[in-house]
């Protein structure tokens, strides 16, 4: 059992690592792996996973979501600039093809699913 709860854990922390990386580049997405870091984590240690939701960087967004599916503006600006800059590389950077044109319409269809997600009701 303690083995289980280790795997937990390191999947948790494996995670949470790549979502904080996502936070500084452009093709990572971090709100995905922040909820797969908090879900493993509660598999595998609850002190971790009330850890991963008081950081202030993620605490609010992950709750946000949980409770009402909703995304705040200011993170739906930042998520879809990034994915607008990652569009923009990829068509600099990829070869004229199929490739380049199905990745930037991949990019541009995770935006648009973001863009239209409903914000967060006000809470008083």
């Amino acid at each position: 059992m303690r083995l289980i709860s280790l795997m937990w854990v390191m999947l948790a922390g494996m995670s949470f690592s790549i979502g904080v990386l996502g936070i500084f580049l452009p093709l990572l997405p971090t709100t995905v792996f922040m909820l797969m870091a908090v879900y493993c984590a509660s598999k595998g240690s609850p002190r971790f996973e009330a850890w991963i939701r008081s950081r202030h960087y993620v605490g609010p967004l992950l709750v946000t979501w949980e409770q009402e599916r909703a995304i705040p503006r200011r993170a739906k600006l930042a998520a879809v600039s990034m994915i607008a800059l990652s569009a923009l590389i990829t068509a600099w950077s990829l070869g004229p093809g199929w490739t380049r044109w199905g990745v930037i319409t991949l990019l541009m269809l995770i935006a648009v699913w973001l863009a239209t997600r409903p914000e967060p009701t006000v809470r008083e």
